[in-house]
């Protein structure tokens, strides 16, 4: 394994603003974290409090790949090591708490493919079907194994995962996780969920375009009036 690298300063501002934008936006609460790549072997995690109090000189944790967490660093964070070990593509890892996105996994359900935002979920959005919390090795390895090749995975009862090769993909696929859950929600609450097919998968490649700065611009919207915005 190479030598831990020390995160930068922008690393780190940048993984504290998107912890701080998950809790404006309502996607997380007292619990919930992010991180972010830093090379094959480690990543950079936020500091291990509730992400809308990480303050701006709150430093985050560089965290192993592959071994044991470090001291103070929370234990669902084992979720992100496995993630990043079966997935090289993968630049960033959120964990947060959508309130729509678990009233339908409470009923074992997930968000299909309905609407524009729902369409950057292919080959889908499998459901870890277990309330308890997420403590060891062993449970983390088989989470990641059902995340498999997609970009999120939903906790029964107990929140989401959400994958990118960014921080600014991660966030941003996150929100539009809760927004699918929310048409879902809304379809099933009016029992037209049955009114028209769900997107099939073409559809939802041709649609789940990253161009036109789609990812930056919401990250800017998550954002704006962080403290350590621009």
């Amino acid at each position: 394994m190479n030598a831990q690298p020390a995160a930068t300063a922008l690393q780190q501002r940048e993984v504290r603003m998107a912890a701080r934008a998950l809790s404006r936006a309502g996607l997380a609460h007292a619990y919930g974290h992010c991180s972010l790549r830093l090379d094959a072997d480690h990543f950079l995690v936020c500091a291990a409090k509730p992400m809308g109090l990480i303050l701006p000189d709150d430093a985050g944790t560089v965290v192993p790949v592959r071994g044991e967490l470090p001291e103070g660093v929370l234990g669902e964070v084992r979720i992100h090591q496995q993630i990043y070990q079966r997935r090289a593509d993968i630049g960033a890892v959120i964990r947060s708490m959508p309130p729509q996105l678990m009233a339908l996994s409470c009923a074992g359900l997930t968000p299909q493919p309905r609407h524009g935002m729902g369409t950057y979920f292919q080959p889908g959005i499998p459901l870890w079907d277990d309330v308890q919390l997420l403590r060891t090795d062993e449970q983390a390895s088989a989470l990641g194994e059902l995340f498999g090749q997609g970009k999120a995975l939903a906790m029964r009862g107990n929140g989401a995962i959400v994958a990118g090769d960014s921080l600014v993909e991660a966030l941003t696929l996150t929100w539009y996780l809760e927004d699918a859950a929310r048409i879902e929600l809304a379809l099933r609450s009016a029992g037209l969920e049955q009114g028209r097919p769900a997107l099939d998968a073409r559809t939802c490649e041709q649609r789940a375009t990253r161009n036109g700065r789609i990812y930056e611009r919401m990250w800017d919207y998550l954002t704006v009036g962080d403290p350590e915005a621009a």
